[in-house]
């Protein structure tokens, strides 16, 4: 797919609902996922007050496929290596699509119930894209 939104209309979706799921370095030896809309943002004062911390980066493709076992762009907070705590946007509802793990392998799930599963953290940590 060449976008998000032709992501979107191949699964019969909106755009807000493919998730992507982002592994975030909180310090050297923690990382969390991060559960965020397709069509928005971290928002990363929102993040850092959540988890309590004054700074925050995205981990780099090699950490991240070190710390999950999925390369970038299959990342799915299901399966990972090395279990992490998942921060999910309050925004998700209803149906969502999220990576399964490998190219062109996507899951569609009820977005209350994978939080549930994951025992996520659901709060306000995203912006819309482009802000």
């Amino acid at each position: 797919m060449r976008s998000l939104a032709e992501a979107a209309a191949a699964r019969g979706l909106e755009p807000r609902q493919l998730v992507k799921t982002m592994v975030v370095r909180v310090s050297a030896d923690e990382h969390v996922f991060v559960l965020v809309p397709g069509d928005r943002e971290i928002a990363w004062p929102k993040l850092r007050a959540l988890l309590g911390v004054n700074r925050l980066t995205m981990a780099s493709a090699d950490t991240a496929y070190d710390v999950t076992g999925y390369v970038r762009g299959t990342i799915t907070p299901l399966g990972s290596q090395t279990p992490l705590r998942v921060v999910a946007d309050s925004s998700l509802s209803g149906r969502i699509s999220l990576g399964g793990g490998a190219h062109g392998v996507a899951l569609i799930v009820d977005a209350a119930e994978l939080g549930t599963a994951l025992k996520a953290t659901v709060a306000d940590v995203t912006e819309p894209a482009g802000r």
